[in-house]
């Protein structure tokens, strides 16, 4: 019996799109603190995002280390290649530029909500310092509307390790095959969920990710889908 739908945050409740403005608005701010106008932003944030990446790749699956030490480091890196300095209060930049900038999918309140009307725990499993996360739900609204929140901060891991899946479920009161994992990333979201026995959904609304849809139980292209998986769980 169904009891739990838990989702990731970036890619899967807001959009990648509306990430990748915040982040360029992160890095005109640091530029315009620098007095470096003079630079591309778009160009410079590029850097930023595979500096980022490649930090965040390494980090899959081990012990926490805080997302904005990575994400100071990825700045670090690009400002020793420009030669600009990094604003000390850089991560609370990062945290105003989320607040502003970050941008819902379209359906995702009517699914949180559809979801709770059925009964169901909703909550979020998310590799995030918890006052990012907090701030940025709390800035779009929805904070509220979240049964439980578990970050790779509170399980001490990043996923796909099972801690943060586990914790989650924990928090909830629910076994892993009375739960649902909805995510965007079919390594880290659909083998991490269904390493601890739950039923991973990938959102992939373009569907670019085909090839590794093996990975997952259930491909959504919109998050309104997962209301009608859950339904037929649920009348089962």
């Amino acid at each position: 019996m169904l009891r739990a739908v838990f989702f990731d945050f970036v890619g899967t409740l807001i959009t990648k799109e509306g990430e990748n403005v915040t982040h360029q608005h992160i890095v005109g701010e640091v530029l315009r603190r620098a007095g470096r106008e003079d630079l591309d932003v778009v160009k410079v944030w590029g850097e930023y995002e595979a500096e980022s990446s490649a930090l965040f790749k390494e980090l899959a699956g081990k012990p926490y280390v805080k997302i904005r030490d990575v994400d100071t480091e990825a700045i670090r890196k690009v400002a020793e290649h420009y030669g600009f300095p990094v604003p000390e209060d850089f991560w609370e930049i990062s945290i105003a530029m989320h607040e502003k900038y970050g941008k819902l999918f379209d359906d995702a309140v009517e699914t949180i909500k559809a979801l709770k009307d059925l009964g169901l725990h909703v909550g979020i499993i998310t590799d995030s310092d918890n006052d990012y996360i907090e701030a940025h739900l709390k800035a779009l609204g929805i904070y509220e509307l979240f049964d439980s929140i578990t970050t790779s901060e509170d399980a001490g891991y990043y996923k796909p390790h099972p801690r943060p899946f586990q914790l989650a479920m924990e928090k909830a009161g629910v076994k892993a095959e009375e739960a649902i994992y909805v995510g965007d990333n079919p390594a880290k979201d659909c083998v991490g969920a269904k390493n601890v026995g739950m039923i991973s959904v990938l959102l992939d609304p373009s569907g670019t990710k085909r090839e590794l849809w093996k990975n997952c139980d259930f491909v959504v292209s919109k998050l309104s889908e997962v209301v009608e998986i859950a339904r037929s769980m649920l009348e089962k």
